[in-house]
């Protein structure tokens, strides 16, 4: 009998991976589709579009220091710093949302834990 054992598999370099294509894709839909990052803007914030693109620019740019080994791990602080301040627009998002909305409310409000594990997620690969 054949059993494929896990052993085998690198699991933190296909997570590494996942993790990079996954910041890169968000980064990039800041710039396809800037109207729905625009209205997670908290109003107390200025310069609205270019946030979005600078916000998105970084995106890409850690997703993409997570494919060299030598920046992964200050690209995985980047993404946990990045992760950390745009926390308040998700809680302003959450809050400013009408029920009935393109994204229902309990969808927001899972979004809120999530960030947190994305937060653990890119700490694994801090070490």
């Amino acid at each position: 009998m054949f059993i494929v054992s896990l052993d085998y598999i690198p699991m933190k370099d296909i997570s590494l991976y996942i993790m990079a294509a996954f910041y890169i894709f968000a980064g990039y839909n800041h710039f396809k589709n800037p109207k729905f990052y625009l209205q997670l803007m908290p109003p107390y914030l200025p310069w609205h579009k270019m946030l979005n693109h600078l916000s998105g620019a970084i995106e890409i740019f850690l997703g993409l220091l997570l494919f060299c080994p030598e920046y992964s791990t200050a690209a995985a602080w980047g993404i946990i710093a990045l992760l950390i301040a745009v926390f308040p627009a998700n809680l302003y998002h959450l809050q400013s949302t009408k029920p009935g909305g393109k994204i229902p409310v309990w969808g927001l409000w899972l979004r809120l834990p999530f960030q947190a594990l994305f937060v653990l997620w890119a700490w694994w690969h801090t070490f």
